[in-house]
């Protein structure tokens, strides 16, 4: 434990930091996990889920819980994820087969 006035003060500003990179932190992973959700369940939703998701991830980046980079790959990976899934969903509704990317 800390024994001066200044470390005392920096204890209690770091615990008021970690609850709040806690609550933003699981807010990201609330609105990924909706998202992904929505992928498997009703690919046409997801889309609205995920922009939802990509303002809490940078809201989250800007407020420095998360890197910009970390947000920009979890924002770039969902993404992709949503728009495979929308376009797989597209191929069934025609009735083809969607296309392999190499």
């Amino acid at each position: 434990m800390a024994n001066h006035k200044s470390a005392l003060k920096r204890n209690r500003q770091s615990l008021v930091r970690k609850a709040r990179n806690s609550r933003n932190k699981s807010r990201v992973a609330t609105a990924v996990k909706k998202v992904r959700a929505a992928i498997v369940e009703s690919p046409q939703d997801a889309g609205e889920l995920l922009r939802k998701a990509v303002s809490t991830i940078n809201k989250v980046a800007t407020k420095g819980t998360l890197h910009k980079r970390t947000a920009a790959r979890r924002i770039s990976r969902l993404s992709r994820q949503v728009y495979r899934a929308t376009r797989a969903g597209e191929g069934e509704a025609s009735g083809q087969a969607p296309e392999p990317k190499a």
